[in-house]
């Protein structure tokens, strides 16, 4: 959640951030309102207490007469009390509310506006000009087909729409991407972990997903337990409630772990093949570092997803994501987007969020410094999906044939192979 004291000490400047976003200002104000409201109650709260705690003591000093009338009086006061506390705990839950649905401050740099208003930052490569090699490009679940990698029919025959079965080369790519992924980023520095992609509640509210992301998340209600949609929410919740040695910071981890969306709100949108789909696995990074260093490290995850993507010899674009599309928890947002040739045009592939001190608040993750104990930074950033990679490699990657040539840090992964072919050639 965001500071309650940076709303206090400067409300037009979260305002400002809520208008960026495309949300109602007002709700700044019935904050503020709210706010005041809560300190109201727990002032009226605390004086009828200590008047009947003073009343409570004289009551064993008085006489008959004077004992009966500080009676009827403490009988009264108690039903205030209570009555105050009643209306103290309504004013703290309307407070909590409206606190934990105002999104973080977007960050001055971020682009105002919606999902299309993004600023593109810069662009990576040159996508491939099928027409000049003389052929035309096939999807990824065509390609997917004749290499017996991909089964979307049976998937669906199992599990329903947007599920699916990685065969054969299919299943040996993601191992091997997964297995190249995680040695990569833990010769960069971070701490592989293998988080659980069932949660309780509270890492879900405590990473914002249980907020306008909601409809997105599957549940177990008898269990209550959630299905993760990105191993971010378990790495977050790892420290929560701890506090940690500021010398020990930044912390670096990186996840691999399945995730499940219901991908509300996309019906009709990628229904071809594995590119948006309910269930896949992903190889996630994330950072808990100072406030300070928060920006500079987003733009280190940022440049280390890039690396990755060079590796993988993948033509993309880096977008700095609009305020309005940028989620309940992230001042500012990178998205990569590599090209993809049967769709011409660019899709996102990895994503780095800059989180600043939202979750950690709601958490209670913080760090001790010299000057005293505060929140943390958390920031995330996907390393690789690995459907959206896999489509990615194909098409860039293809030939007239079918075949689909493996790029060179890749193929140590795969046994020194250096062509994936179609079945039976």
């Amino acid at each position: 959640m965001i500071d309650l004291r940076a709303v206090r000490a400067d409300p037009d400047r979260v305002r400002v951030a809520q208008a960026k976003r495309g949300a109602s200002p007002d709700v700044v104000d019935e904050l503020l309102a709210a706010d005041e409201r809560r300190r109201a109650t727990i002032s009226d709260f605390e004086r009828l207490r200590a008047e009947q705690k003073a009343l409570g003591k004289q009551i064993p000093r008085a006489q008959d007469e004077q004992r009966q009338t500080l009676l009827v009086t403490a009988k009264q006061l108690a039903a205030q009390v209570k009555a105050a506390e009643a209306e103290q705990g309504e004013a703290e839950l309307a407070f909590r509310s409206l606190l934990s649905g105002i999104a973080n401050i977007a960050a001055e740099e971020a682009p105002a506006g919606g999902e299309d208003d993004y600023v593109v930052r810069e662009q990576i490569g040159t996508p491939r000009d099928f027409t000049a090699e003389g052929f035309e490009p096939r999807d990824h679940l065509a390609l997917g087909r004749l290499l017996g990698a991909i089964d979307v029919e049976r998937g669906a025959k199992v599990s329903g729409a947007r599920f699916y079965f990685l065969t054969g080369v299919g299943a040996q790519l993601e191992l091997a991407l997964v297995t190249m992924a995680m040695d990569w980023a833990v010769a960069t520095g971070f701490t592989a972990m293998i988080p659980p992609a069932l949660v309780k509640p509270r890492a879900m509210e405590g990473t914002g997903f249980l907020g306008q992301a909601a409809a997105d998340v599957y549940s177990l209600p008898e269990d209550e337990l959630y299905l993760v949609g990105t191993s971010e929410v378990a790495l977050a919740a790892y420290h929560s409630d701890e506090i940690l040695d500021a010398t020990t910071l930044p912390r670096r981890y990186v996840g691999f772990s399945p995730c499940y969306r219901r991908e509300a709100g996309s019906y009709g949108k990628d229904t071809r093949g594995i590119f948006r789909v309910h269930w896949f696995d992903k190889v996630e990074m994330f950072t808990y570092t100072t406030l300070e260093d928060a920006a500079a490290e987003h733009e280190r995850l940022l440049g280390w997803e890039k690396e990755w993507l060079d590796g993988l010899e993948l033509a993309y674009r880096v977008i700095d994501t609009a305020a309005g599309d940028l989620g309940l928890s992230a001042v500012r947002k990178f998205d990569c987007e590599a090209w993809i040739p049967s769709q011409g045009r660019y899709r996102e592939l990895t994503s780095t969020s800059n989180c600043t001190d939202f979750q950690t608040r709601r958490l209670d993750t913080r760090g001790r410094f010299d000057d005293g104990i505060k929140p943390l930074a958390t920031l995330n950033g996907t390393l690789m999906s690995v459907p959206r990679t896999i489509v990615a490699l194909f098409e860039t990657h293809q030939q007239a044939d079918g075949s689909v040539l493996v790029p060179a840090p890749l193929r140590p992964y795969l046994g020194g192979r250096e062509v994936l072919e179609p079945v039976g050639s």
